[in-house]
């Protein structure tokens, strides 16, 4: 049998999204995979479009009970994992998961333990620009500290050899846990390798939920997990 791809999906009030992801996760081209959703307490209807038309065509849906952040939906997804590989997919159209062979062919082949696709290596900046300068000076302060080479620590498509992600404990409850398992596979001695990714921002308007509070924790959770 080949090797299996755990794709984690964090959901938070994701209505108008998560049956378009699934979707698109289902035709990324990547024959045996795991699809395990993680509905953080979604209070706009998510919840019952996860129960009505989603949980036939993927392997688990998990529901939080109360809302614990992106971090805390991952945590539970990893643990829930028993793929060879695990990559997150967040819940909005951002990112194209028709190219996950890309970001997770070098692990399947054994070549590495930890990859990012990376919106910025090759690619011309997309997005608010306070985001990507935001995203620049804290990739830059998480490479200072980590020793890493990244050109984008914030990414949503961090994939992990399954026994690598679930060895690490998961403390950060919301967008922290990007800095944090940054840190923390580099104790492991584990280089993180990048390859480049395409992007669609969407707006506040259409539901981003990161703002200025989550980037002032990642830079205390660099501080703090780096030493």
């Amino acid at each position: 049998m080949g090797k299996v791809l755990s794709v984690v999906i964090p959901c938070y009030n994701e209505k108008d999204n998560i049956e378009k992801i699934i979707e698109k996760v289902k035709d990324s081209g990547i024959e045996q995979q795991e699809i395990i959703v993680v509905d953080d307490c979604s209070t706009d209807g998510t919840r019952d479009i996860l129960k009505e038309k989603i949980t036939p065509l993927v392997s688990k849906v998990i529901y939080h009970e109360e809302n614990g952040g992106k971090g805390a939906a991952l945590k539970t997804g990893f643990a829930a994992a028993t793929g060879d590989v695990v990559i997150i997919q967040d819940a909005d159209m951002e990112y194209d998961p028709r190219e996950y062979k890309k970001v997770v062919t070098p692990i399947f082949e054994g070549k590495a333990k930890v990859m990012y696709g990376s919106r910025f290596l090759k690619s011309k900046a997309k997005g608010y620009l306070a985001n990507r300068l935001a995203n620049k000076f804290l990739t830059f302060l998480s490479n200072l500290f980590t020793h890493q080479h990244l050109t984008d620590m914030e990414t949503c498509y961090k994939a992990f050899r399954r026994d690598v992600i679930q060895s690490i404990d998961i403390e950060e409850k919301r967008f922290g846990f990007e800095p944090e398992i940054t840190a923390k596979v580099t104790k492991m001695r584990i280089k993180i390798h990048e390859v480049p990714i395409s992007y669609h921002p969407r707006t506040s308007e259409e539901g981003k939920k990161i703002g200025f509070k989550d980037g002032v924790r990642a830079i205390i959770c660099i501080l703090k997990y780096a030493k």
